[in-house]
């Protein structure tokens, strides 16, 4: 059996340039979906599955999630005189008391893999989460991917990694893997290739952003050239883990939102909004309003 995460990386230093020019101040990962920014969502998944400790990979320009996770005391006062208690709940809650949060500097964009190498010192050598925010999961009334992702982990012994099947023509978008089987939701990985085209592609299951990684995921790292454009990939370190250790896919319950795309943003934002307790009918409304103005039949 593998030991409970308790910790989570998120890897946060990119530049985020598909969204200039709304990113040129405000990171991706603070662009909002309805009420919540996306680092908030993937924050809530982590510590839901059971994290105690957030380790935020960042660069030295990007202070706005620190800023998120901070204390804002004027605010705070602000409120508290006012008497929205409410609103005072929402920034005071952003992290639960018993969760840390850790800021680690990478100091250049040497890729993925480097960014998750960065946060060794904080992990350790126990078993941790990676979360990629602009993989929004949604699982409506169940667990989130990630606790999905940990009991798995914990029963089985072994890293797990997230995958969901995608049209062939779009392997070349994605890192995937091949499996010798599959039982229930899960099956050991054999291979794992970097953006295959497709006719070279050893399957449709493409790798999405949450991971549950041995420790000794951290050697292979240190050990691992870097690629195209300098950059150490953590697709190729996991391929020399599968090597030494079992790693497993695991096709999660839910639906990914890829919010590094703007469609992405789109389709999350207005699935959010329908679902939304106090949003949802006026969203419903609004939406079919547009639809009739565009000659469109009924919102179902």
């Amino acid at each position: 059996m593998m030991p409970r995460i308790r910790t989570a990386v998120f890897p946060v230093a990119g530049l985020g340039t598909r969204f200039l020019p709304a990113t040129k101040t405000v990171p991706k990962e603070m662009l909002p979906i309805v009420d919540k920014p996306l680092i908030q969502y993937a924050v809530d998944e982590a510590v839901e599955a059971g994290c105690d400790t957030l380790v935020f990979v960042t660069n030295r320009y990007k202070h706005a999630v620190a800023d998120y996770f901070d204390k804002a005391y004027e605010l705070e006062q602000k409120l508290e005189h006012a008497g929205k208690s409410e609103q005072l709940d929402l920034i005071r809650n952003v992290l639960p008391s018993h969760v840390r949060a850790v800021f680690v500097t990478q100091a250049e964009a040497l890729g993925l893999g480097h960014a998750v190498l960065c946060a060794k010192p904080i992990v350790g050598d126990q078993p941790f989460a990676v979360v990629l925010p602009d993989d929004l999961i949604w699982n409506r009334g169940g667990a989130g991917a990630l606790t999905q992702m940990a009991d798995a982990a914990e029963a089985t012994g072994a890293s797990v990694i997230a995958v969901q099947d995608v049209p062939r023509e779009q392997t070349g978008s994605y890192g995937i893997v091949a499996t010798d089987s599959f039982e229930q939701r899960q099956g050991r990985i054999t291979a794992i290739v970097e953006k295959p085209k497709p006719e070279v592609a050893p399957s449709n299951l493409a790798v999405v952003g949450r991971y549950v990684l041995s420790p000794r995921i951290f050697a292979l790292l240190e050990a691992t050239r870097p690629g195209a454009g300098g950059e150490i990939q953590l697709t190729d370190a996991i391929a020399q883990l599968l090597t030494q250790e079992a790693v497993n896919a695991y096709r999660f319950k839910g639906t990914r939102f890829d919010c590094g795309t703007h469609i992405g943003l789109i389709e999350a934002t207005i699935r959010y909004a329908l679902d939304h307790e106090k949003l949802s009918d006026s969203a419903r409304r609004m939406m079919q309003n547009a639809l009739d103005e565009l000659g469109v039949e009924d919102l179902q």
